[in-house]
């Protein structure tokens, strides 16, 4: 059994560019920029800076160009796909891709506890990814609740 699975967290580098097949599927583009920290062999912090570039096709491909600004923290999950063109100067090119299938917007502008979820495929609607705080008020229930209707997408 192989496996072709990419799972990254970042930052946009670039604001989605978003665009439409001839035969009218949606198709969007956009960078994600991932850190790594290390200690070098003179024990220094060092760090380096990947760069990313991430595809997204149909219903997700509309929700990455309506809510994805530069500089949103988020979360990839996908394939990885490499392309191969031949460019206008005769030369062979190359791109590797994620075509990612799955996008969670982690600095969500609704609410920081909410992550907001966007993927290929249906999924229930997120939990919240820590407690809320607690009043100082004894016995008191909290009646809030995420309901469908109030997913964006």
């Amino acid at each position: 059994m192989d496996v072709n699975r990419a799972t990254i967290v970042g930052r946009l580098t670039r604001d989605p560019e978003s665009r439409t097949t001839p035969n009218g599927t949606t198709v969007t583009s956009f960078g994600v920029a991932t850190n790594f920290v290390y200690k070098n062999k003179d024990g220094q912090k060092t760090e380096t800076v990947e760069y990313h570039n991430i595809v997204t096709w149909r219903k997700l491909a509309e929700i990455a160009a309506q809510y994805l600004k530069k500089g949103r923290r988020v979360l990839v999950e996908g394939r990885l796909q490499t392309r191969t063109w031949e460019a206008n100067d005769g030369t062979k090119r190359q791109r590797t891709e994620i075509i990612a299938d799955n996008i969670i917007m982690l600095d969500s502008s609704k609410s920081p506890l909410e992550p907001e979820v966007a993927s290929a495929s249906p999924a229930e609607p997120p939990a919240p990814t820590e407690e809320p705080p607690l009043e100082n008020t004894q016995n008191k229930k909290s009646n809030d609740e995420i309901s469908v209707e109030d997913i964006p997408f």
